[in-house]
């Protein structure tokens, strides 16, 4: 049989719509009553349909039932108001009734599958029926495939609520589910093989969800996507492959906000379309993989969601929720990704950026970092604490001199803002503990352009703002500015000077700038070994750095005392090494002899000596010859 399309059905004369197929149609499928009047006329919506009651009530059992349940037994008219799919559907059933042959494709087989259920096309009316031959599509070509599932479910989206009543949509996502997994172990067996050196592979690797079918899913609405990417979690797939699927589908679905920074700066221009953005950050935020340190998902996306976050008026838990993301994996950030915008219905200061959200990042941070030390300080034990320690080279003390090195970078950045109040930038200033830098410059230059930009802040304020830099910790540029700088305080500028004259004093007498990292009464010990100056040292990083120096110097000592042993052997091997080899070594033997002879008359004559209390070894027979 010919495949027909949709377009043999034209209007007639009155408007409706009748079967006229060409000569060759009618050739091939033998058309009997293509030429007989229209006893039945069906509407679908706006549209109607003159067709015939036989055809169609030997495959539907709807409208079967529809004429025997009719009180008129020459019903000419049926109405159809809620077909799925609409005229297009009920055209092709109606169609596949009449014996022409429907073309089974992506684009209308969901369509079809709901329409043959709506209108009850099933065996039990006729063998192979249109449901039936939907449903071996659907096994044979749409549920093997990933990308063919997606693509039938987003057909899906149109014809709820059929599509979900006889389980179409749970079927294809759990077809996707399980496709993914499947892919998911295909893939790691590559890799696996891929590592093998016995094994002759080509220099490819595989695909990444983006890549083969993740990207496929941009296509579906929020609500079956939601589904999907809670089907993959519950199937196993991995966190990153999911992290991926967001990103992609974020940047497509939020019209370029993620993207773009700067859109984030003014208002929507559309109520509605903000609405829109709200449900699809809030949402994709609550997709979001676990909590971690180690999280798969970037910084620049988390920053870039919660800009949206804060231009769309998201609520209150899920901005929260993005700010603890990032100051999770706050050590990874950049300036750039702190540096967000204020939301401007909200913002009555008409300040630039959002500090308070910026605050409440960096306090996340600080706080988890606590909270990690009490976790692990009951977990410890005294012989644990021997090989695991916290020192300036610790990942989480680096991570601690990064964030500093950061916050710096941003007070001077957002020092610049004329609107930006005092008591905001000292809250700032004051987040950080003392040992989180190692030298307070960059804290300092902030604090300058602050006052340059601020000029008329109150005394209090510029003294509160200037207590916050340590004075021992500044460079000699920064001490030699600051004692000249006329927007400091004067009790800044003294103490400045002082620290600058006792370090020069201790730089005289060998110092080497000893109180600039030591601080006074011992409060900063200088760390040996360290590379970074015990200002930025904690606590318990001192008492560990040196417990590790003493651990250190133990086993210095018992090394060079294997040393020593190695070498008293080896002297003596080449003293023995020399006696044999040497030509004159009878020689030598017989020196030695006579040597050690001496030796033996010098003791007996010594010990002789010393019994008769003389001070000379030899005494003089002259004497006895006089006597």
């Amino acid at each position: 049989m010919g495949v027909v399309t949709v377009g043999e059905l034209k209007p007639s004369i009155s408007g409706k719509r009748t079967f006229r197929p060409s000569s060759s149609i009618r050739h091939a499928t033998e058309w009997p009553i293509s030429d007989v009047s229209s006893d039945l006329t069906i509407e679908v919506g706006a549209s109607s349909f003159a067709l015939h009651k036989f055809p169609l009530v030997s495959r539907s059992g709807r409208i079967r039932k529809i004429l025997l349940e009719a009180k008129d037994s020459k019903v000419s008219r049926i109405s159809l108001p809620s077909v799925p799919g609409g005229a297009e559907a009920f055209e092709l059933a109606a169609k596949f009734c009449y014996g022409i042959n429907v073309e089974f494709t992506l684009s209308n087989v969901a369509m079809l599958k709901c329409v043959a259920h709506f209108l009850e096309m099933t065996e039990e009316f006729s063998e192979k029926n249109l449901e039936t031959r939907a449903e071996v599509y659907l096994k044979e070509t749409v549920l093997p495939n990933i990308s063919n599932t997606i693509s039938v479910l987003h057909r899906c989206e149109t014809l709820i609520p059929t599509s979900e009543e006889i389980s179409l949509v749970s079927r294809l996502i759990n077809a996707i589910a399980n496709n993914a997994c499947k892919e998911q172990l295909t893939t790691g067996l590559q890799k696996l093989d891929h590592n093998f050196p016995s094994k002759t592979t080509t220099n490819m690797e595989p695909e990444t969800p983006t890549e083969w079918w993740g990207k496929s899913l941009n296509v579906l609405s929020l609500d079956f996507f939601q589904r999907v990417l809670s089907a993959v979690k519950s199937k196993g797939l991995k966190q990153d492959m999911i992290s991926k699927i967001l990103i992609n589908y974020a940047h497509n679905s939020l019209q370029g906000i993620v993207r773009d920074h700067h859109a984030v700066k003014g208002c929507f221009p559309d109520l509605e379309l903000q609405k829109k953005q709200r449900v699809i950050v809030e949402a994709i935020s609550g997709l979001l993989p676990t909590q971690s340190r180690k999280s798969p998902v970037p910084m620049a996306f988390l920053s870039s969601l919660l800009k949206a976050a804060i231009a769309a008026s998201t609520s209150t838990s899920c901005r929260s929720d993005l700010e603890r993301r990032i100051g999770l994996q706050l050590d990874q950030a950049i300036l750039e990704d702190i540096l967000i915008p204020t939301n401007s219905h909200q913002n009555t200061h008409g300040t630039i950026y959002d500090t308070d959200s910026i605050l409440r990042i960096f306090s996340n941070f600080l706080n988890l970092d606590e909270e990690d030390e009490e976790d692990n300080s009951h977990l410890r034990d005294e012989s644990e604490m021997v090989y695991d320690f916290d020192s300036p080279g610790s990942p989480k003390q680096s991570s601690i001199l990064k964030v500093s090195k950061l916050m710096d970078n941003y007070l001077a950045e957002v020092a610049l803002d004329p609107n930006l109040l005092p008591s905001k930038f000292i809250s700032l200033a004051e987040l950080l503990p003392d040992h989180a830098r190692i030298v307070s410059d960059g804290l300092y230059r902030a604090v300058d352009i602050f006052l340059k930009v601020h000029p008329n802040i109150k005394d209090s304020e510029r003294y509160r703002l200037c207590k916050t830099i340590d004075c021992q910790k500044l460079s000699q540029e920064a001490c030699s500015h600051a004692a000249q700088n006329e927007r400091l305080p004067v009790q800044m500028a003294v103490q400045v000077l002082y620290f600058e004259q006792i370090r020069l004093r201790n730089a005289m007498n060998g110092g080497h700038n000893q109180f600039f990292f030591g601080g006074m009464n011992g409060q900063f010990p200088q760390r040996s070994g360290s590379g970074a100056g015990s200002g930025a040292i904690s606590p318990r990083d001192n008492y560990a750095s040196v417990r590790r120096e003493n651990r250190e110097l133990k086993l210095e000592v018992a090394r060079m005392r294997m040393r020593l042993t190695d070498l008293e052997k080896d002297h003596v091997n080449m003293k023995q090494e020399l006696v044999r080899s040497h030509p004159a070594n009878k020689l030598f033997k017989s020196l030695t002899k006579k040597l050690s002879k001496l030796n033996a008359l010098f003791r007996i004559n010594s010990i002789k000596l010393n019994g008769s209390e003389s001070r000379f070894p030899f005494p003089k027979r002259r004497r006895h010859s006089v006597s």
